[in-house]
């Protein structure tokens, strides 16, 4: 198991608070020490700020680009590879537009779009626009990837160390960790002779972990003074047999995920981390990134597992749809049609729910991706059965779903 990121939250002003950066800067040098001795690899630090329409007085595509390049400049600066700017909200629908500008300026800045009212309703013109920065996301560069680097959100409050999801709401820093822990259930699920014994197992490598993990985040939590809020214990994967959440799945004895009885395994798994104890933050479920997971690339490439068996699996566990490569000709009103269904779930379910997906420019449903990613599994693209949507669907205004 590694420690996927450690992803300090903050508030860092404009012009940029220099003296903040720099407390963030040495409480990431500190937190890389104090885990590494004890024996975890760190992939990432990331630095997530306030929703971008809170962080300037005018929020126009100019200040907006000028804020997110010298922030990404002097987060780099400090040790953070990555920077999110958190959301685009639906009661100032206006910002959703200034989107594709900034992430086309920038290489290594996360932003989002909520697709939910402060109310808790589903906001159909953010849903919208949403659908239309990812069309326009898709043609910044020849291969689609910057979609990577945006996804909408539903339900999705702050506090959540992955991103694109990443944003903070707080006055003062805090901090939280993200796991890359797929391989304890690969490990566990090659070995266990029940499912009673399975989730045993797996409840006790996770408390064993996050009580080590906590211990030295509280210690640092008193050095720094600031707020830990804890342990994201989502299942990530790594494109590697021995790190997808796709293998372990199969290895409980799915014949390949997509097929009937993957519902059944996402659940079981789910429930096994929810009855783990240790202190949480964000999803702490089932990632199932396409493009991220060797297993699920390759029963996508074969058409085993489709858009809308993730979409069902989001049930039951997961944060939604992550890294799903689709046609380059999906339209915005397909986009919209498929966002609209995950916001559905996540406010009828009560969960939090993001998508991101990657419609590949050039390319159809079933021609191979090809990136060039560490990250990232090869696969085919995705059909997307979706067609434009009219009537009711279509309007102006809120879904209100009870729960």
């Amino acid at each position: 198991m590694k420690i996927r990121t450690i992803t300090y939250f903050l508030d860092p002003d404009w012009p940029i608070n220099n003296n903040a950066l720099q407390k963030a800067g040495e409480f990431n040098a500190a937190a890389h020490t104090a885990f590494e001795a004890l024996g975890y690899e760190i992939q990432t630090s990331r630095l997530a700020t306030i929703p971008f329409p809170h962080l300037l007085p005018l929020v126009d595509a100019d200040n907006l680009i000028k804020l997110a390049q010298d922030l990404e400049i002097t987060a780099n600066a400090f040790g953070f590879q990555y920077l999110s700017l958190g959301p685009a909200l639906p009661e100032r629908i206006e910002n959703y537009d200034l989107i594709p500008a900034v992430l086309k300026a920038t290489k290594n800045v996360f932003l989002t779009g909520l697709m939910s009212t402060q109310n808790g309703d589903i906001s159909l013109p953010a849903v919208r626009q949403c659908a239309e920065i990812i069309h326009q996301a898709a043609s910044i560069t020849p291969d689609g990837f910057t979609n990577l680097r945006f996804a909408a959100l539903a339900n999705v409050p702050p506090g959540a160390p992955f991103f694109p999801a990443a944003y903070h709401s707080k006055e003062g820093p805090s901090f939280a960790l993200g796991t890359e822990a797929a391989d304890l259930a690969v490990e566990v699920l090659s070995t266990a002779h029940t499912l009673k014994e399975a989730r045993l197992r797996l409840i006790g490598l996770i408390e064993e972990h996050a009580k080590a993990l906590s211990f030295c985040a509280w210690k640092l939590s008193r050095l720094f003074d600031i707020s830990f809020g804890g342990i994201d214990f989502t299942l990530a994967p790594f494109p590697s047999d021995e790190l997808s959440f796709g293998n372990a799945i199969e290895r409980m004895g799915v014949p390949a995920i997509g097929l009937h009885g993957s519902l059944a395994a996402a659940a079981f798994l789910t429930d096994t981390l929810d009855r783990a104890s240790f202190q949480r933050a964000g999803f702490n479920g089932l990632f199932m990134p396409v493009l991220e997971d060797a297993t699920l690339a390759a029963r996508a490439a074969e058409g085993t597992l489709r858009v809308k068996d993730l979409l069902l699996y989001s049930t039951v566990c997961g944060t939604g749809l992550d890294t799903v490569p689709l046609p380059g000709d999906t339209s915005p009103e397909q986009l919209y049609a498929i966002l609209l269904d995950l916001a559905a779930l996540a406010h009828r379910l009560d969960k939090p729910l993001t998508a991101r997906l990657m419609p590949l420019p050039g390319k159809s449903a079933g021609d191979p991706t090809d990136f060039d990613f560490a990250y990232f599994a090869n696969s085919r693209v995705m059909e997307l059965q979706a067609k434009p949507l009219g009537n009711l669907l279509t309007k102006r205004g809120n879904i209100s779903l009870g729960r």
